[in-house]
């Protein structure tokens, strides 16, 4: 963890993974980390994914899922890695009890905002200069609009963090965008600007820092209070926060170069859509629909910037 504001708090220096508490196995990071809603999930989009978009699209299978992690209650604990994928699919609630399984909890939006605006007190993590491709924001491309044809429908779809435009991909793995650093004193936070949104302490729901496809240029400040903490998509992530200095037992990241715990495979597609994933589960062979309106099938979102801090 990274000793924010003279140690008045620490925040984890990368977005989390979501791994298992019992075994320490990661959790894939593209399904829903609890069981109903994931298997919920494999239903629909199991066949679903036939229904939509172009013919490369409907060839672009699911995502690789452990088949340990199906047909059994998993407790998740938030983990901060290098070069790992981070969970997307995350509600407000598994965040929280993913931080405070680790030892750690959300941070208020306040401890985001400063922990993003670094020792400089930025807008951005590296300025105040909206700088194109520092972070991992304001991408050209949406995925669910390359894969349904509609950037507005299918925000459970489990392939949407696979998605590349043209040979890069949307979603990128921790540390992967240097500029987009945050620092204090010899160390730094990273991509607390874009990549996925994070969810933060607040009791109605909100979620911080904008995500790879967000047209924002609102940096520290972008935050999304439209949302209860049981909504989930494909750009909700978590990362932790812990009061006072960092402790040797608390901070669980790995030092620059270290290997990631696994995160999945990135496959890659014809086009802009991966090839298949490989060996694993790809859901069952039952249909169920999901509700168009339930947590992430057409919801937009609607940014509102915090204060800036003075």
């Amino acid at each position: 963890m990274v000793a924010v504001d003279g140690g008045r708090f620490c925040v984890d220096r990368f977005e989390a993974m979501l791994v298992d508490g019992a075994t320490g196995q990661a959790l894939s990071p593209d399904y829903p980390s609890t069981p109903n809603l994931l298997e919920l999930t494999l239903a629909e989009w199991s066949t679903g994914r036939r229904r939509l978009g172009d013919v490369h699209a409907r060839a672009f299978p699911l995502p690789l899922l452990p088949g340990w992690q199906r047909g059994r209650a998993t407790a998740a604990v938030a983990r901060s890695r290098i070069g790992a994928r981070p969970s997307g699919y995350v509600t407000g609630l598994v965040a929280e009890s993913a931080c405070a399984a680790a030892g750690k909890r959300l941070c208020s939006v306040e401890e985001f905002v400063t922990a993003c605006r670094g020792e400089d007190d930025t807008l951005y993590p590296y300025g105040d200069t909206f700088e194109e491709g520092a972070c991992n924001v304001f991408r050209a491309g949406h995925p669910a609009s390359a894969l349904h044809g509609n950037a507005s429908i299918g925000h459970l779809d489990p392939r949407l963090n696979r998605v590349r435009i043209g040979r890069e991909p949307l979603l990128r793995e921790t540390g992967e965008s240097p500029r987009c650093r945050s620092r204090w004193g010899n160390d730094a936070v990273y991509d607390l600007v874009g990549n996925l949104d994070e969810w933060v302490n607040e009791p109605g729901g909100a979620f911080a820092g904008g995500f790879y496809s967000r047209s924002t240029r609102s940096g520290c400040e972008a935050l999304v209070t439209s949302h209860p903490r049981s909504y989930l998509d494909y750009s909700t992530g978590v990362r932790c926060c812990q009061d006072g200095p960092s402790t040797p037992a608390a901070d669980m990241e790995s030092p620059p170069g270290a290997p990631a715990a696994p995160g999945g495979s990135a496959p890659r597609p014809p086009g802009d859509l991966p090839e298949h994933p490989g060996q694993g589960e790809h859901g069952g062979d039952h249909q169920e629909h999901v509700d168009p309106g339930a947590p992430g099938q057409n919801s937009e979102h609607g940014e509102q910037p915090h204060q800036q801090r003075r």
